[in-house]
């Protein structure tokens, strides 16, 4: 069984049967994580677990310029972009509630 930076490094080099592996090894892990980061959101957000590490996998995977040294690189960088569209996501939020 190939771990997982042996995966993100194949995935990198545009091999789809690595990406699919991984998908299916970090997703779990993703989702907690997800998990851990809405529950300190307001009890009413609309976005889901599942909806935020969609969107989060389509910007890690999205560019494939992003090189991951290791298995611990990758899931600082998915809880920073997780971060970052709950951000974007606030603030489009407060946007859409301001008066014209």
């Amino acid at each position: 069984m190939r771990d997982i930076t042996e995966l993100l490094k194949q995935a990198r080099r545009g091999e789809q049967q690595a990406e699919d592996l991984l998908l299916d090894r970090i997703y779990s892990e993703l989702h907690q994580l997800a998990t851990r980061f809405l529950s300190n959101e307001r009890p009413d957000h609309t976005l889901q677990a599942s909806a935020l590490v969609n969107e989060a996998y389509l910007k890690l995977f999205g560019k494939k310029s992003t090189e991951w040294e290791n298995r611990a690189h990758f899931y600082v960088s998915a809880a920073r972009t997780m971060r970052r569209i709950l951000v974007e996501y606030a603030r489009a939020d407060t946007a859409a509630k301001r008066p014209s």
